[in-house]
């Protein structure tokens, strides 16, 4: 008898320690604190999701930290549910960053952005080329079928003139001070040093998108009993 009972309590202690083990394992929610590992934006500001929640990264090519976050990026990207989409948004933080924004938003306006995002980032620190100017990344944008003189006309356009003005704006009211930082709902802003690591930060970056949509859904509710 008192075999099988040292049996079954030392079963149920087992149980137990592999339960917490778990739990440990994904953050409770009480664990991310507003002002210390993410700071709510105030004012919050106008996002381009629609009726998503916009998680949105401000980076830089120029930022060797973006490079070596790049692959957490599409992590996050891949980890988000439906109700919420990823966006990229460029930093201009001194002159010499200022073609690489000029140069996200005229791939973009070209269609080509998402076959030289990563290959972009592999030139600059992974290879080394040496691109400085807009007129050195049109040459490496020729390299990937986009016509040089057309690259060129796009990055000096109205349109992208347009955005980099926004740009500027709002990385200026997120209160983006480095790179690489993420926005939720453009009301929180995360850092990976704020989060404990990129791992950490895509949790938290998740943590805030369901808090976003459970807010937003709850009006909606609200109405429906009306």
């Amino acid at each position: 008898m008192l075999k099988h009972l040292g049996l079954l309590l030392a079963g149920t202690l087992l149980f137990a320690t592999g339960a917490g083990a778990q739990t440990a394992a994904k953050p409770a929610a009480a664990e991310w604190e507003a002002g210390k590992n993410y700071f709510p934006i105030d004012p919050p500001q106008p996002t381009a999701s629609g009726d998503k929640v916009e998680v949105l990264e401000v980076f830089s090519y120029a930022c060797s930290h973006c490079a070596n976050f790049q692959p957490y990026a599409e992590q996050l990207k891949a980890s988000l549910p439906a109700y919420a989409s990823f966006s990229y948004m460029p930093a201009i933080f001194n002159a010499q960053w200022e073609p690489f924004a000029r140069a996200y938003y005229t791939a973009q306006s070209l269609g080509v952005l998402e076959k030289t995002h990563q290959a972009l980032f592999d030139a600059l620190h992974r290879d080394h080329v040496p691109l400085r100017t807009i007129e050195d990344l049109a040459g490496f944008y020729a390299e990937h079928g986009v016509d040089k003189a057309k690259f060129l006309a796009t990055a000096g356009s109205f349109e992208v003139e347009s955005k980099l003005t926004r740009a500027r704006e709002l990385v200026k009211n997120f209160g983006v001070d480095g790179t690489p930082t993420i926005i939720v709902a453009g009301k929180y802003r995360v850092t990976a040093q704020a989060a404990g690591g990129y791992p950490k930060l895509i949790e938290l970056v998740d943590y805030l998108a369901e808090k976003e949509h459970g807010a937003a859904a709850k009006p909606a509710k609200a109405a429906k009993k009306k």
